[in-house]
């Protein structure tokens, strides 16, 4: 209904006068699954949201609309980095959290229009064949991710198909009505939710807005990408933007010719990252990487649009699936998601300090974010959980480095992997450049 864009109201004098068990800011899924973990273990516990546009409105508002259980960390790297158990135990937690988000809107009365019907992956190219065929081998390491390969006659019907990967383990949702529904649920378990309100600094028991500062006994920060805007943290969280469009809704008959299933997601193994998703009312929402980085981890509303990339987004979409070739786009947006120095999302809590924070999603957010609020959630209320044990807890947060290395170093992973993609395509070999830029993309 058109009423929920309506702002609540921003910061009171009441709010003001007032202890604060906990106050959160950031009124997106992070912030808000961490609220609602809250008031799980603890009803009793007084909590305070503040967000300085409207509950959703960064990327979990924006988003491709996938619950799925990746994670930024490919699965071989979990494993070298924090041994086969830790892996194993974050995995598992991962296919979880995919349920949870559809358990929840269903317990929580939401229509976030989740159908958890899987993801295809197509390989259309001889070294995207190899890229299916490794990463196969590497998500079925662990005996807990479920990755299948299928042949050209057993996947979506795409020009030069060679095979696709295909898990189950991923849902589509409606991101905005998910965590516009998550702020009424938590108004009604007695969460205050305050829209409007911009938090200039947060510091141990105190976090300073543009209508006054409010007291807390724990502080948390779930601002994801926009984290680059407080004080002091503009080297903690690099934000990448990530442009999506969306096509008029199509017949069944266009769905069936292309072989999408309702709720079904899809991308391909090209280095440059894209996303798909039929959506309820039928259309194709897509979207992908490309658009530029702004120096100093500069955020904008102008950003939100390139028609560059909308066009390119269109061209892909459609030489993906030319069943669709002469459908209109009708919707166009976009958004910054927040990648993290070494790619691995984490959960951050200082017992000194009382102050937390949980992010990295590099785009891999909505479940990933569920399972990062509980797990706050938990370290906050001193709840005794498995989840406080998985390698998500970190007491380290690395820094980006300083301007201009962050402007170059980025700007050149975002150009060198779309050239990558087009010598590969071009040669059909592996391409230098893109071996070179591995550690700049988490390759």
């Amino acid at each position: 209904m058109s009423h929920e864009l309506v702002p609540r109201p921003s910061l009171q004098a009441v709010d003001r006068q007032k202890q604060w068990d906990v106050v959160i800011v950031g009124a997106g899924f992070t912030g808000l699954w961490t609220a609602l973990g809250i008031t799980e273990n603890d009803p009793n516990t007084s909590v305070l949201v503040l967000e300085k546009e409207i509950a959703g409105f960064g990327a979990s508002g924006r988003n491709g609309g996938w619950a799925s259980a990746l994670f930024p960390t490919e699965t071989h790297e979990l494993i070298a980095r924090h041994g086969r158990d830790k892996a194993v135990a974050l995995r598992t937690a991962m296919h979880d959290a995919v349920d949870q988000v559809g358990t929840w809107a269903k317990a929580l009365g939401i229509d976030a229009e989740y159908v958890k019907a899987g993801s295809t992956t197509l390989a259309r190219s001889d070294i995207e064949y190899a890229r299916a065929r490794e990463h196969v081998q590497h998500t079925n390491e662990l005996g807990i991710d479920r990755l299948e390969w299928r042949d050209p006659d057993g996947t979506l019907h795409s020009p030069g198909v060679l095979g696709a990967t295909w898990t189950p383990d991923c849902a589509r949702i409606h991101p905005a009505k998910l965590v516009r529904g998550l702020a009424r649920a938590l108004e009604d378990r007695g969460v205050v939710i305050r829209e409007g309100t911009a938090v200039t600094a947060l510091g141990p028991g105190r976090v300073d807005t543009a209508e006054g500062a409010v007291r807390a006994t724990t502080v948390v920060e779930a601002t994801e990408a926009y984290r680059s805007r407080l004080p002091g943290s503009r080297r903690a969280t690099l934000p990448l933007y990530s442009l999506m469009i969306a096509t008029e809704p199509l017949s069944d008959s266009v769905f069936e010719s292309i072989g999408l299933a309702p709720g079904e997601t899809f991308a391909d193994y090209r280095r440059l990252i894209i996303y798909g998703q039929r959506t309820s009312d039928n259309r194709i929402a897509f979207g992908g990487r490309g658009a530029p980085y702004h120096f100093g981890s500069r955020i904008a509303p102008g950003y939100d649009r390139n028609q560059r990339v909308f066009d390119r987004l269109e061209q892909t979409v459609k030489d993906l699936f030319p069943q669709v070739r002469s459908a209109t786009v009708t919707h166009r947006w976009g958004g910054p998601l927040g990648i993290p120095r070494d790619w691995h999302a984490r959960v951050h809590f200082d017992e000194s300090t009382r102050m937390g924070r949980a992010g990295g999603y590099v785009g891999d957010g909505v479940a990933l974010a569920q399972l990062a609020g509980f797990t706050l959630a938990d370290i906050v209320t001193g709840s005794p959980s498995s989840r406080r044990e998985l390698p998500l807890v970190s007491q380290k947060w690395p820094q980006w480095e300083p301007e201009p290395l962050r402007y170059l170093g980025t700007t050149a992973g975002i150009w060198g992997t779309a050239l990558a993609d087009s010598i590969e395509a071009r040669t059909g070999k592996p391409s230098l450049i893109g071996k070179l830029i591995d550690p700049l993309t988490g390759g």
